[in-house]
């Protein structure tokens, strides 16, 4: 009867409905059922629905229906059949008045139950079912106990299930389908996901060890974690129901691989997460050596240390002097420079990756070359003798003095003290230079010193750029000659000079020019030699202006001038309390980097050519943010009130210092090192902050450990009279979790009593009575140490005959 209704419902629907001709189609179909929807045909009084195989033709059954039917159905059918069904509109005498047919498949039949379910990861299950024949594709229905519910269309077995919910149960079944529809659901089953992988978090706290920590798995029991080793290929597991560990006896600079699992209740291994790499800290660098190096004229520092081969992936060394001299390196050594005479550096070097630093080499200490000997005098003690002197220089073992006569010839002289003789002879100019010598090797060349015994022949012109407007011309002293002229010309001007000197300096020169230069040696008998060579000379490029400065970030700036130079290439130089920084361009700008926090710099621009260089551009000022103190340390005075004290932060002007917890907050502003803070809760955790200024209102962000303060002191505490000379001292204990101490002193003897946690009294034996006692009471640190700023209670204790009497409270003060 519910059948017949459903079939008579779409049936009305259907009356309203005109069709041009007559058609059927197939509404739906089970593995035992077909419903048929037909159109109307004006004056049938009956439809006949004729069922036969599409294979055979033969006919099996057959149905009629009203003339107001639309739709019905056809039972008793075979699952997975292809049918033939033909419906006819019949007249009053049974006469077929139209016909039309469909062919359609039964669905199949209901299929097994799954046979196993197997977790792939937290979110997929894996499912394994018998196939249907027939089945062009499988209905998997999931549902749990959520009201979570869908089907997947599956095409084979095995199959994924995704996109589930991590532990949770689920309950699943199949059904079969093809062209003519699916089959009813098979018997459930159920199945549990597992748990999802932790995700992990490392770091590597020394070069031995590395940190591994999580986020706790819900309805996780246990973790285990698998450490793979890259450079002896093995591997490693732990077990822990933490969630984090700590893995010791590592390789220093060594790779591992590391992943972890969560565990249930039930003893089952959840997904695994993501491998994540993580490098221990470099070993400690060894072999360090040093020695002086020259760069263009620049010494420095060479520092090389050994390289351990069986350390993994890149490292960068950082070599520091406590002369505020820094170097970088990938290599096995680096260069620190520049560095001057007469230094002492105290080197160490540290290994870096991406795990953090190493520990630093140790110190090793190197001396630096001598400077050059100063005030250096000479005299001409007999005939064809001069005696050379200087001062001597700190860290000098020995020296060496250079002899230069004009026409090439030299001599050297070693000396251990600071003065040398030597051969000469009239008629030359002598250049004379001393050079000291330590083990790292000679000293710069110094001031050299010139003697002219007689004169000399003129020889040997030379044009030097002394500056951008000045032309230096030196010769050979001519023999004989007692004056010099000097002609400078370019296209605009001429410059004269006369000297009896063998050098000249012509100023007030144009910058970036070519000169035209000529040297004319005479006398008072012959005059001037006017057939001299003239030599072209360019002058030095002009200075750079309009510097300009341009904040990237912190630590990098941008520098920018102006420079109509013809050929020249410019060197930025930035100077500061931790040395120089550059950068070199033939642009009109370039970027100076690195920059320490904490720091001035004078910044200026010099071009440069193979001409000479410029007058160094006008200077202007920079300052990077202020450092950061490297310590902060929080003492509390008080129960309320506590210290706050900081190192030194370079570059810092004021700070501005605060202590916050839920409880409420601290905060003080000062340029001092130190300041004090009110209103501290007892027994409460604070997070420490700091903001440090520089003079020009550049600030840093600074964050540092957290400070807790001491617990609260106990409140009402009295003394009372027990049984003979013991008194019991009770107290409002400010928290269960703490120890307390009661310390009685008088003016002979002195006692004390402990309470545990959760306590709030404690008895005091053996008193001498008819004495004045201070009562302090006080809880302990969890360090084990007293609080020292609870408050003293001053108690009477009488005598009853030889017996304690009456205790008598005398008031309160603080402690001393």
């Amino acid at each position: 009867m519910g059948t017949m209704k459903w079939l008579v419902t779409f049936a009305l629907l259907g009356i309203c409905s005109q069709a041009s001709a007559f058609q059927v189609t197939v509404f739906s179909t089970t593995s035992k059922t077909a419903t048929l929807r037909w159109t109307r045909v004006p004056g049938a009084s009956s439809y006949k629905i004729i069922v036969a195989q599409n294979s055979t033709n033969n006919e099996i059954s057959f149905v009629t229906f009203g003339p107001n039917i639309v739709m019905g159905s056809v039972n008793t059918l075979s699952p997975n059949v292809v049918y033939k069904f033909t419906v006819e509109a019949l007249n009053q005498n049974q006469q077929p008045l139209s016909s039309s047919a469909v062919v359609s498949s039964s669905a199949p039949e209901m299929m097994d139950p799954i046979q196993t379910v197997k977790p792939k990861d937290s979110k997929t299950l894996m499912a394994e079912f018998n196939l249907r024949t027939g089945a062009t594709h499988y209905l998997i229905r999931i549902q749990n106990a959520n009201g979570f519910y869908r089907e997947d269309t599956v095409s084979s077995s095995p199959a994924e299930i995704k996109s589930l919910t991590p532990y949770t149960e689920y309950s699943l079944s199949i059904m079969a389908v093809n062209n003519g529809g699916q089959s009813q659901p098979s018997l459930p089953v159920t199945a549990k996901t597992v748990l999802p992988p932790p995700e992990l978090s490392t770091s590597s706290p020394s070069n031995d060890s590395i940190t591994v920590s999580w986020a706790p798995v819900a309805n996780a029991v246990q973790y285990s974690l698998s450490i793979y080793d890259f450079s002896s290929n093995t591997k490693m597991k732990h077990n822990t129901s933490d969630t984090n560990l700590t893995i010791s006896g590592l390789d220093a600079g060594s790779l591992y691989a590391i992943r972890g699992f969560a565990w249930d209740a039930e003893g089952r291994e959840g997904e695994g997460s993501l491998y994540v790499n993580q490098t221990t800290r470099p070993p400690t660098p060894a072999g360090v050596n040093i020695s002086v190096v020259m760069s263009n004229s620049v010494a420095g520092l060479s520092v090389s240390w050994e390289l351990d081969p069986n350390v993994y992936g890149s490292i960068e060394y950082h070599v520091m002097s406590d002369l505020n001299l820094t170097c970088n390196s990938t290599s096995s050594s680096c260069t620190l420079s520049p560095v001057g005479c007469g230094e002492v550096h105290t080197i160490q070097v540290t290994a870096w990756n991406q795990a953090g630093p190493s520990y630093p080499s140790y110190p090793m200490v190197f001396i630096t070359f001598p400077c050059p000997p100063e005030s250096l005098d000479l005299m001409e003690s007999t005939e064809g003798n001069c005696t050379l002197m200087w001062d001597t220089v700190p860290y000098a073992d020995s020296y060496v003095a250079f002899i230069k006569r004009g026409d090439g010839g030299e001599q050297t002289c070693n000396n251990t003290s600071n003065t040398c003789t030597y051969h000469c002879e009239c008629g030359y100019t002598y250049l004379v230079s001393v050079f000291a010598y330590n083990e790292a090797g000679s000293s710069p060349e110094g001031s050299l010193f010139n003697y002219t015994t007689l004169p000399c022949c003129p020889e040997d012109v030379s044009v030097s750029t002394v500056s951008t407007d000045t032309l230096e011309i030196t010769w050979t002293a001519s023999r004989g000659a007692e004056l010099y002229e000097t002609r400078a010309a370019d296209s605009s001007e001429v410059i004269l000079c006369n000297d009896t000197a063998p050098v000249c300096a012509l100023s007030d020169l144009s910058c970036d020019s070519p000169y035209s230069v000529l040297v004319t040696p005479c006398n008072d008998i012959s005059g001037c030699n006017r057939a001299c060579k003239a030599h072209t000379k360019n002058t030095a490029p002009c200075m750079p202006m309009n510097l300009m400065l341009n904040p990237v970030n912190s630590s990098s700036v941008t520098v920018s001038w102006t420079a109509n130079n013809r050929e020249a290439n410019y060197t930025v130089n930035a100077l500061g309390d931790d040395g120089t920084h550059t950068c070199t361009t033939n642009g009109k700008s370039c970027d100076i980097t690195d920059l320490p926090c904490g720091s001035t710099y004078e910044v200026s621009v010099k071009a440069f050519s193979p001409f000479g260089n410029s007058l160094r551009s006008y200077s202007d000022s920079l300052e990077t943010e202020p450092c950061c103190p490297l310590s902060l340390t929080v003492d509390q005075v008080t129960q309320a009130m506590t210290n706050v004290s900081w190192s030194h932060a370079k570059g810092a002007h004021s700070f501005i210092t605060s202590l916050t917890s839920p409880r409420g907050h601290a905060r003080c502003h000062t340029e001092d090192s130190h300041c004090i803070m009110g209103c501290i809760t007892c027994g409460t955790n604070y997070t420490v902050t700091m903001e440090a200024f520089s003079h020009s209102g550049r600030s840093s962000n600074c964050t540092y450990q957290g400070f807790s303060s001491s617990a609260c002191c106990p409140s009402g505490v009295r003394l009372y009279r027990t049984a003979g000379n013991s008194l019991r001292v009770y107290w409002r204990s400010a928290g269960s979790s703490h120890s307390y101490v009661t310390e009685m002193m008088g003016s002979s003897n002195n006692y004390t009593c402990s309470a545990s946690p959760g306590e709030s009294s404690c008895n005091v034996d053996n008193i001498q009575c008819g004495d004045v006692y201070n009562v302090v009471v006080a809880p302990f640190t969890p360090e084990g140490s007293k609080v020292q700023f609870c408050p003293q209670r001053l108690y009477s204790v009488t005598c009853s005959g030889s017996n304690v009497g009456t205790v008598i409270y005398r008031g309160k003060r603080s402690v001393d």
